[in-house]
This record gives structure tokens, sequence and C-alpha cells, in this order.
């Protein structure tokens, strides 16, 4: 016969008829075991988790609004109050009748001041934990529900079986009216458990989104290169791996030379094509442990591990060689915009005291560069109180 739990039986109103009464309420729920906590199918915060979420998708839908970093970090921002002057301003925005556009966000962004891509990922990294959380708990619930619902079933095949055929009738409608409420709890818990299904992959779908907006916010859109929040991430991340396993690294800025005046010959649109070729000589020679990156304007940075100083410098003079042999035309007018080339200045970054000293000088050294006729790699020489404070690189 099948076994059921002692609990109900001593506590019939603290089981299926007080759990299907109180709608739910977490102090009704049977435990089926001692050790599992079902009040999870109800968590409140995973309510409000859910709320949320639903809440931002509403406000992008509702004003039309594309899902990036900004939409995204802004949208949650004005749902849980996080800061109130942009609160005010959105709401300002709606009660003109103006519509919220990316423009204006980006605007107001700038407007109340501070670092807008710290301020957006502290935002991001607020939405992630969110999700996360909501994730987690949605994964609890649904196996909850469906052990839950197991357990019920298991008690409306012992329900049936506790009714023998000599019982007196009010007994037999009592059980049969018991069978009816288990059977009532059971449909209730099979959707509660395709709703947490469903809670689940839309959640997963939101952050799939999260994670592509995250990738956008550190990719510069006209190179495709990573730009200069993904580079800072990656000094970061090379410069402790490299020290601590003694390493030698070396970092580059490089600028392309006379770039104003190809923009103002020729367009910006042919500046934004002279940009992406650039681009495109420089990460021909990045791989696992040489990375480029867009640093804004003009200028872009090369990180390379592995390789001496002089390596370094080969490399990237190779790929300046291999770029100032091309000759470029302005598509839109057929006029010749002629060589275009880059200058760099490279630093080895265990030559100095830490890792922003060794990008001055490696900023210190493309000026050279510039100054003494573009066109060219110049290595950065540490100065004597740089080289004093510097600490050698390894264990």
């Amino acid at each position: 016969m099948t076994s059921h739990d002692p609990n109900l039986s001593r506590h019939p109103s603290k089981g299926l008829l007080g759990w299907l009464r109180g709608a739910g309420r977490e102090e009704d729920m049977p435990q089926e075991d001692e050790g599992r906590d079902t009040s999870v199918v109800l968590d409140p915060r995973r309510l409000a988790r859910s709320q949320l979420l639903t809440d931002i998708a509403d406000f992008l839908l509702a004003h039309d609004l594309e899902i990036n970093p900004i939409t995204l970090g802004v949208a949650h921002n004005y749902l849980t109050g996080g800061d109130g002057s942009i609160t005010r301003s959105i709401d300002q925005r709606i009660q003109s009748r103006q519509a919220l556009t990316l423009e204006w966000i980006e605007l107001i962004l700038r407007e109340n001041g501070g670092d807008q891509s710290e301020f957006l990922n502290r935002l991001m990294n607020r939405l992630e934990s969110n999700i996360e959380a909501f994730d987690r708990t949605s994964t609890a619930a649904k196996t909850a529900a469906s052990e839950y619902g197991d357990a019920l079933s298991a008690h409306v095949d012992g329900l049936e079986e506790m009714k023998p055929a000599s019982a007196p009738a009010d007994t037999g409608e009592l059980v049969q009216e018991l069978v009816s409420i288990a059977r009532t709890m059971l449909e209730r818990t099979a959707s509660l458990e395709k709703d947490m299904a469903r809670s689940m992959l839309e959640t997963r779908a939101l952050r799939r989104s999260l994670e592509q907006a995250r990738r956008s916010a550190e990719e510069d859109h006209l190179t495709g290169l990573p730009n200069r929040r993904a580079f800072e991430h990656r000094f970061a991340s090379e410069f402790a791996s490299a020290r601590d396993a003694g390493d030698q690294l070396a970092v580059a800025f490089c600028d392309i030379d006379n770039f104003k005046r190809i923009n103002d010959e020729h367009g910006h649109e042919a500046g934004d094509r002279v940009l992406r070729n650039v681009a495109s000589a420089l990460t021909r020679i990045s791989d696992d442990r040489c990375h480029v990156a867009r640093h804004g304007g003009e200028e872009f940075v090369v990180l390379l591990r592995g390789r001496s100083l002089h390596q370094a410098w080969e490399l990237l003079d190779d790929a300046r060689a291999a770029l100032a042999e091309r000759r470029m035309v302005n598509r839109a007018t057929d006029m010749p915009i002629g060589k275009v080339t880059f200058s760099a200045g490279i630093a080895d970054v265990f030559s100095f005291a830490d890792s922003r000293a060794a990008l001055r000088a490696a900023d210190r050294a493309l000026y050279r560069a510039k100054a003494e006729g573009r066109n060219r790699v110049i290595v950065a020489e540490p100065t004597p109180e740089e080289r004093a404070r510097s600490k050698p690189a390894g264990k």
C-alpha cells in the first residue's frame, strides 16, 4: 500500500484542506520531509524579483527602447529608485509627453555627472545579481513543485485505497471529497510547475541579453576592437598574471599620423575607413598573447605578453611598415588619400614602478615618435627616478 504523510493525519487543518483554503500561504504548506523547504515555491523574494524583471521589460517596450547596457541600467535604476535626479528627469520627460530616446538618456547621464561607464557597470552588476538570484530560486521552485506534485499524487493513491467496499456512506463521501481536493491541488501544482519552467526560460533569455549587452559595452562599434574600458580590465588581469608567472609584458600606444588632415580633406566617412584599416593592420598581429584595443579617437593600444621588449618592438614595427606600404583612395571622390601611417611608443611594463607608470612612459615615447618625424616606433626609457622605483618582474 502506498505510504502517506503522517503529518496530514495529525494536522488535517495544515494539510491539503488548509493549503487550499489558505491559497498557498507559506505557513500552510505541508512539508513532505523535514529537510525539504517547499515554501520556496512561493518565496516572496522570488516573486519580487520576477515582478522587477517584468517591469524592466515593460518599461523598455513601453518606450520602444532597445536592449543595451544603457537602457537596461537606466530602467533598473528608475524602477528601483537608485538615483533620484535621473528618476525625476525621466518623470518630467514622461509627464511632458516627450519620447524617451537613447540620445536623450545619454544626455541626462552626462548632465548628472560622474563616470557614465562606471555608473552603468554598477547598475548592470545589480541587475545581473537579481537575474542570477531569480534563476536560482526559479530552479529550486520548479524542483519543489515537481516533488510536491509527486507527493500529492501518492496521497491521492493512498486516499483511494483507504475506502473499503463495506465502508459507511459518509466515510466514502469524505474520502471522495479529499480525493477531489487532492486532484485540484495536483492541477494547481502542475500549473505552477509550468509557470516556473517558463520563468526559467525567460530569465535565462534575459541573462543572455545582458551578457550580450556587456560584450557590446566593451566593444568599439566602428572597428570591432575592444574599447578602452575592455583594455583596462585586460591590462589589470594580464599585469597581475604576468607578474606572478614571471612573464615579460610590454604595452604600446599607437596614434594615426595626420589624422585630422585626412578628416578635413576627405570627410569623416573616409576617416572612419582609415580607422578600420589601421585596426585591421594591428589585428593581424594579435593572438592570445597580443591584445589590441581602440583607446579613443585615432589612438590604439597594444599589450604584448611573453616577448622581450625587442621582440615586441619588432612585431609592432612590422605592422607599421606593412601599413605604410599601402596606398588608400577615397571611394566617394576617387581622390587619393595616399600613405597612411602611425607612430607608436612602447614600454617594458616591469621596468616601471607600476602599470600606470608604464602607460605614461609609453605615451611619452609616442610623443617622441611624433616629434622625431612620425611613422616610427620608439622604445620608452625609464627616467632615473622611475628606474629606482621599479621592481623586478617575477615571483
